[in-house]
């Protein structure tokens, strides 16, 4: 049983998600202001942090960016209908996915399912796989037994999704990778036309893995079409 901290001060409406999400099979803890979200998330072993935006004490924003400085925990955030600025601030701390509230609770579950198939993914490739294969390009070795990317002799931390995304581009490196190929094999969802979670993503791996040694783009954005990892 998945066990995912709700972090809302709405308690009405985190009561009826801790109801409906209990009744999906997921084990539910809560916290309702910033600073308890914080403590629980880095104290106990959660699968997944549910994060809303707008919080006392401590908004989400700042509970994201405290978190990812000593965890990996996946993050769904909560961000307001229809603030963009919410929903990419949130990514580019290294929120895994987002949705706006009030928020369809099936499509919830799908999110946090499509989440923790990527995280589980990461422990069993982790766990059960004695001689993993690995990518190697350039300075770059993704290495799928450990679940890990080296730079160089640098590791670089990467949350689940950035994980899965960048296996692809490397995977299919040299060529042109479109943005709904990469949005249903990544996100585990079909591209939407306002959605922004993609080339969010994009944009913290290019910021994380920096360029290639002769300063060339590494990751290459085909205007209309995708994205292409370069070769050296």
């Amino acid at each position: 049983m998945a066990s995912i901290l709700l972090a809302d001060d709405d308690i009405e409406l985190s009561s009826m998600l801790v109801d409906y999400l209990s009744e999906e099979g997921f084990s539910v803890d809560v916290a309702y202001d910033g600073d308890m979200a914080l403590s629980k998330a880095l104290a106990n072993e959660y699968d997944l942090l549910i994060l809303d935006v707008m919080m006392p004490k401590r908004n989400g924003f700042d509970v994201l960016r405290e978190l990812r400085v000593r965890s990996l925990l996946p993050v769904l955030m909560l961000t307001a209908r229809g603030d963009d600025v919410d929903s990419i601030v949130g990514l580019e701390l290294g929120a895994d996915d987002y949705l706006a509230k009030p928020s369809n609770p099936r499509v919830m579950v799908a999110r946090i399912r499509a989440i923790l198939r990527r995280a589980e993914a990461q422990g069993e490739l982790h766990n059960g796989n004695e001689h993993p294969d690995q990518i190697a390009l350039d300075d770059l070795v993704m290495h799928f037994g450990s679940r890990t990317v080296t730079r160089g002799d640098n590791p670089v931390a990467m949350t689940s999704t950035e994980f899965s995304l960048l296996s692809i581009l490397l995977s299919e490196a040299g060529n042109v990778v479109s943005k709904a190929d990469l949005s249903e094999r990544a996100l585990g969802r079909k591209l939407s036309r306002y959605d922004r979670s993609l080339d969010m993503h994009v944009s913290n791996l290019r910021k994380k893995l920096g360029p290639l040694s002769d300063d060339q783009e590494r990751i290459k954005t085909v205007r209309g079409v995708g994205y292409i990892y370069s070769r050296n």
